[in-house]
């Protein structure tokens, strides 16, 4: 039963997983079906006394030798490396059970455990696909600018650092830099998570792996591409992958001690009493091998596993998805979380939230829009269409289009000129009022975006404005009611962090009910604010969605990807994703966390207390090896039955 661990992409594979660090090999899988089948087979066979007994014995010694490939080589080592493991002492164990006539012990000891570490290894060491999928967010080359105005493709790695380079229309920003001529709205949110592209102008910073909008820069390199804010962020998950080993589990623990101290007593048991005393033997090789047999901690090892896979299964039918036992306990310990803003909070997209009309009908305010807005590929531009289009509003053909980068558009429609733009194009135009400048103001107060439609002065009109629309990312409906599951549950604060700006972020958590909010952050600054947070409440979740969030799921205790919207990256770093991208599942999956947290405690201790009744029975002799193998297997079917429960 091994914990998930996800590892260094340089480091040794875990014992569980040799084949590979992503998912459990072929040949383990196959061992384990076959090592269950013929188990299977064999018992069913002697239930139902079908066929001579060798048959059966056939079965089981199968069942033995295929589940034994997975059990023998790791305790051969323990033994080349000179220490007692768990391993070794299955090993020890199925064999004695085999020498005193109970091949269908040894087989079930040996298939219970090979399943329970192919139940953990599937999970471990998904670090090098979080990376890889890091690393295909930014180009290989960029275009550098000559000093006689030529452009030369280069590898990004060969560019140096004050080199200038030219940035496309809808092309990656390959490096770090600085804006030096040009202007056009960037897609940030790869590396910032911002809901809306940021207009860039000369003197403004601009991240390698970002999309650069309909306009073209020219940008001067500040940074080598190995020192870049996406590479940072690729060192980053790296580092906090490997913070997140976990701590040994208590099983492995307890058998430190408790295997070594099992051989020792055992070895005594068989040593010391015939020669203190005339006693006979064989009578106490047997009480040994008794003890050996009832040592053989089946149902300690079948405890945590069945437990966890029916705690896997219940969330599963859920819509949640965890990538493992250790994840699942880690989130039944929650004290604290932090979630994403952009595409958790929010949907991630941009919508019309409010429609002011001015002189006209709200119909025919979103008519006008609609008609120049469709010739744009701006995000807010397209959350106007799909606003009229909500409504089933046509629009008209437009004439003499032309889009003013970073500003707005123009067009005229039924042989007038309109407008639709933000503050800064209305201003310079010339037709903001008092009235006007307190609506602006009132809607920029809310952290949310703006785009104002008007008439265009010309030929002696002085132009006016005819609408004004409010467009945010909007609030996802379940999130005061997650906030209040997830505050029932235990967990508090609820901190946003967030790469948008602090008003917004100011705004989204009043309107969501938010404990905390911190805004214009970076990754690294996103790191900083997990750290405090474990360094008060130890168990800390974060929720998110993009390539941005990826070391601070990674550093987390646990790291929640919103699973249907959320990057390859957040996914493959996180350690629980929604499927559905409810929040209100977090609670549920705080909640059936501890229960299974307490479901283990107690068949762990149960398993324990059995394990020291008989083999104090069987040190003073007032056990048999069938009443030891029938309260070893009872224990085991009462762990699994109440592990069985959580699926309830």
């Amino acid at each position: 039963m091994s914990t998930e661990r996800r590892h260094d992409p340089h480091s040794r594979p875990c014992s569980s997983c040799e084949h590979g660090h992503d998912e459990t090999s072929l040949p383990q899988k196959a061992l384990v079906v076959a090592s269950g089948l013929f188990l299977g087979i064999g018992l069913a066979f002697r239930w139902l006394n079908l066929g001579p007994g060798a048959l059966h014995e056939g079965c089981f010694a199968l069942a033995t030798l295929a589940g034994g490939l997975l059990v023998v080589p790791p305790a051969f080592n323990a033994v080349k490396d000179r220490r007692l493991d768990m391993n070794l002492l299955m090993v020890v164990a199925v064999t004695g059970a085999w020498l005193v006539g109970e091949g269908a012990e040894g087989a079930t000891v040996v298939f219970l455990f090979a399943f329970s570490e192919l139940l953990e290894s599937w999970s471990a060491g998904r670090a090098r696909r979080a990376i890889d999928s890091l690393l295909q967010l930014a180009p290989e080359t960029a275009l550098v600018r000559g000093a006689d105005g030529s452009v030369t493709e280069t590898a990004a790695a060969e560019v140096a650092v004050g080199s200038e380079i030219s940035i496309r229309s809808g092309a990656r920003i390959p490096l770090d830099g600085k804006v030096l001529s040009g202007s056009s709205s960037v897609n940030q949110a790869p590396i910032t998570g911002e809901s809306v592209p940021v207009e860039k102008q000369a003197g403004d910073g601009v991240f390698a792996g970002t999309i650069n909008g309909e306009g073209s820069l020219v940008v001067q390199v500040a940074k080598k591409a190995t020192e870049s804010t996406l590479a940072r962020i690729i060192q980053l998950v790296g580092e906090a992958e490997e913070q997140k080993a976990p701590t040994q589990r208590f099983i492995d623990r307890f058998a430190r001690i408790y295997t070594p101290a099992v051989f020792i007593v055992a070895l005594l048991v068989f040593v010391l009493p015939p020669l203190l005393t005339d006693a006979a033997w064989s009578a106490w090789a047997y009480r040994a091998l008794v003890l050996l047999v009832i040592a053989c901690p089946c149902a300690l090892v079948i405890a945590t596993p069945v437990s966890i896979v029916s705690g896997i299964t219940a969330l599963a039918r859920r819509g949640v998805l965890i990538k493992g036992g250790a994840y699942l306990e880690a989130v039944g310990k929650l004290r604290a979380l932090a979630v994403d803003k952009t595409g958790t909070i929010t949907h991630g997209r941009p919508e019309v939230t409010a429609v002011i009309p001015l002189g006209l009908t709200e119909h025919e305010a979103l008519r006008l829009a609609a008609a120049i807005d469709a010739h744009s590929e701006h995000p807010l531009a397209q959350a106007v269409i799909t606003a009229a289009k909500q409504r089933k509003i046509e629009w008209p053909e437009v004439s003499s289009f032309q889009s003013v980068t970073g500003r707005g558009a123009t067009a005229v429609i039924d042989g007038h000129p309109h407008f639709i733009g933000n503050h800064t194009m209305a201003h310079g135009l010339g037709v903001c009022s008092p009235e006007i400048e307190a609506r602006l103001a009132e809607i920029e107060s809310r952290g949310e975006s703006l785009a104002i439609l008007g008439h265009t002065p010309h030929d002696g009109c002085a132009g006016t404005v005819l609408a004004i629309f409010a467009i945010g990312d909007a609030v996802r409906a379940e999130v005061a009611r997650a906030l209040t599951l997830l505050h029932e549950a235990g967990v508090s604060p609820v901190v946003m962090l967030s790469g948008d700006n602090q008003r917004t972020v100011d705004a989204i958590a009043r309107q969501a009910g938010i404990d905390e909010a911190h805004g214009d952050l970076l990754p690294e600054q996103k790191i900083g604010h997990i750290q405090r947070l474990m360094a008060v409440h130890h168990h800390v979740g974060m929720i998110g969605d993009g390539v941005n969030d990826a070391p601070a799921l990674a550093r987390a205790s646990v790291g929640i990807a919103m699973g249907a919207i959320g990057s390859d990256t957040a996914i493959e770093t996180a350690d629980m994703a929604l499927m559905q991208d409810d929040l209100t599942r977090v609670a549920d999956a705080v909640v059936l966390g501890r229960r299974t947290l307490r479901v283990i405690q107690f068949n762990v201790a149960f398993a324990l207390v059995i394990k020291a009744v008989f083999l104090l029975l069987a040190l003073t002799g007032h056990t048999s090896l069938w009443l030891a193998i029938l309260a070893d297997t009872g224990a085991t079917l009462l762990v699994i039955a109440n592990a069985l429960r959580l699926l309830r």
